[in-house]
């Protein structure tokens, strides 16, 4: 058995599905992964299931009909988790923008140094992107400084995706009371945590764009953390 949960959403991920997987569990510290998969047509969930025998009871797979969102694949995850006794859930890409070593480090934040929340961030000092064109930088940092204009939040890297919970934390928080299902929903869990009180730590990480796959951002969903963060100014936030 394992403290610790890595969920991974995945549509259409055939090409990084496998290794990364493989790589999570090559590492020192026993991790389990739960796969969010929203009716991958590209075969993603048939990759994932065809390795459960290999790893048994510690591979586990959700399918969900048709693209529900980055958001509710997470707290379904979330929910699952919680479910399932584990102490600490971790968010993370399947396309290694997020180096699966770096695991370990956001696990010690939230076991050791007693973080709530660890964020890997692109923008503290150590924090570094890579493979990314300058207009796309630029967008993401000016991003997170505008959430941080708007809600007054310390965190620095506040669009983040590579975070470690502990699940006490989790339940601080009301699920059914976060509402955003893109990228605005990263900014939410943040925003959410931080209003509650929680202890939020950020770990430098090197985010490194995807090698293989493609990109699910949308002018949509920047569209909907643009309005969104305004909406999350005046919003009521209760444990």
């Amino acid at each position: 058995m394992s403290d610790s949960l890595v969920i991974i959403p995945t549509y259409n991920e055939k090409e990084n599905i496998e290794k990364i997987i493989r790589k999570v569990f090559s590492l020192s510290k026993k991790f389990h992964v739960l796969i969010i998969d929203d009716g991958s047509p590209d075969g993603t969930a048939s990759i994932v299931k065809s390795m459960l025998a290999e790893f048994p009871m510690q591979l586990f797979i959700e399918e969900r009909q048709g693209k529900l969102g980055l958001g509710t694949a997470y707290i379904h995850g979330f929910r699952w988790g919680i479910k399932n006794k584990y102490d600490y859930m971790f968010e993370m890409d399947a396309d290694f923008s997020h180096n699966p070593d770096d695991l370990i480090r956001l696990y010690q934040a939230c076991s050791e140094k007693h973080a709530d929340v660890a964020i890997g961030s692109r923008y503290i000092k150590g924090g570094k992107i890579k493979n990314w064109p300058l207009d796309r930088i630029m967008m993401s940092y000016f991003a997170s400084l505008y959430v941080r204009l708007v809600l007054w939040i310390s965190v620095r890297d506040t669009t983040a995706g590579f975070k470690c919970y502990r699940r006490i934390a989790l339940e601080k928080i009301d699920l059914n009371n976060i509402k955003f299902v893109g990228y605005a929903f990263q900014i939410e869990m943040k925003y959410t945590a931080w209003r509650l009180g929680l202890k939020i730590i950020e770990v430098p990480i090197t985010f490194v764009d995807r090698k293989e796959g493609y990109s699910k951002m949308s002018k949509g969903i920047f569209k909907e953390a643009f309005w969104g963060v305004i909406l999350m100014r005046f919003k009521k936030i209760k444990a």
